[in-house]
């Protein structure tokens, strides 16, 4: 069994990030358990400042070290709340995202197969709201589990309460208020699967299969992650570090009717549109580029990549070199999917 509590100082962040920038921070603590959150953070280490929360270091950049101190939840307790035929399953914070997904699916539920290999912690999906193959996690959200260090509260927060959107929650606008503890997911046990983005369909009707499991479903969404994004493990990135721009519906079909292959979806609402970052970066000629070990993926240009050696700044600076392109030649402002420490973007 794990410590429950343990402190590090002048930590080494490089392997704790996906990115594998250098960066250091004064102080990081392994909690376990949640309950000594209060005495930790009102105690002389934290001396009441708000932590900086790492859960898998695969939505953040370093820019530069961090000032405050950080917290990492190690807790990875999954257990069902309510079994019925939709079923309640609450998981700590520390829990890996892939792993849950895995888990719910072993015990016969259904919802989240579009979000397999996501990397990350359970904790982090509702901050960031995560999403993939038309399917947000805010859709399955029962309930999460928060310590506010500000005022010692223990917080519930419904769904609603969570103020969702797209990439974004109540937890992501005010990143140093809550320090999300556990999550619970509403997940049924028969749902029709989501087929009708990105390929999906195309890719399990390749494999032949015409009533596809939620399970098969995942397959099918790990197989194409693969395929599409470079391992962290081998090629050090954050996943899609722009979000998909959110636009007046006019600008998306005037842009449509220039760039006939630009891929537009639904906005959310009838006055807006979605636009699909990855081909505005591509058509500026971004893909595979590299400037020293900093660059981005030959596969994706949504992701920046680290070849190597890179520094935080260094992955910045060729960010906004992208975002200043793509807003000259479209009139789009991009933005940042990760949490970026050290600079303002």
């Amino acid at each position: 069994m794990s410590e429950p509590l343990r402190l590090f100082r002048n930590a080494p962040l490089q392997a704790r990030n996906t990115f594998g920038v250098a960066a250091s921070a004064p102080l990081l603590a392994e909690v376990q358990d949640a309950s000594a959150l209060p005495g930790l953070l009102s105690g002389p280490e934290f001396a009441g400042r708000s932590p900086l929360v790492l859960g898998g270091g695969s939505n953040l950049l370093f820019v530069a070290d961090p000032v405050q101190p950080l917290l990492a939840l190690t807790g990875r307790n999954i257990r069902v709340v309510d079994d019925g035929d939709l079923a309640i399953v609450r998981a700590d914070a520390g829990v890996q995202w892939h792993a849950f997904v895995l888990d719910t699916l072993d015990r016969g539920l259904c919802g989240l197969e579009n979000l397999a290999l996501i990397p990350g912690t359970v904790g982090a999906a509702p901050i960031q709201n995560i999403g993939a193959y038309g399917v947000e996690v805010r859709e399955f959200v029962h309930a999460v589990e928060a310590f506010e260090p500000a005022t010692s509260r223990w917080l519930r927060l419904d769904a609603d309460a969570c103020a969702f959107g797209y990439r974004d929650s109540l937890f992501k606008q005010d990143p140093d208020r809550f320090v999300v503890t556990a999550v619970e997911f509403a997940l049924p046990r028969q749902r029709a699967p989501r087929l009708d983005y990105a390929g999906l369909g195309d890719e399990i009707a390749a494999s032949g299969i015409t009533a596809p499991t939620s399970r098969q479903v995942a397959d099918a969404v790990i197989a194409i992650r693969r395929r599409k994004l470079p391992d962290p493990a081998v090629l050090g990135n954050a996943g899609s570090f722009f979000k998909n721009p959110i636009v007046p519906a006019g600008q998306a079909l005037a842009l449509a009717d220039a760039h006939p292959r630009l891929p537009v979806f639904g906005g959310g609402d009838d006055a807006t549109r979605k636009l699909s970052a990855a081909w505005l970066i591509d058509a500026c000629g971004w893909k595979g580029h590299r400037d020293g070990d900093a660059g981005v993926a030959a596969s994706h240009a949504l992701v920046l990549v680290n070849h190597g050696a890179a520094s935080g700044r260094q992955l910045f600076d060729l960010a906004r070199r992208i975002a200043g392109s793509v807003h000259e030649r479209f009139d789009i402002a991009l933005e940042p999917e990760p949490r970026v420490v050290g600079a303002r973007w």
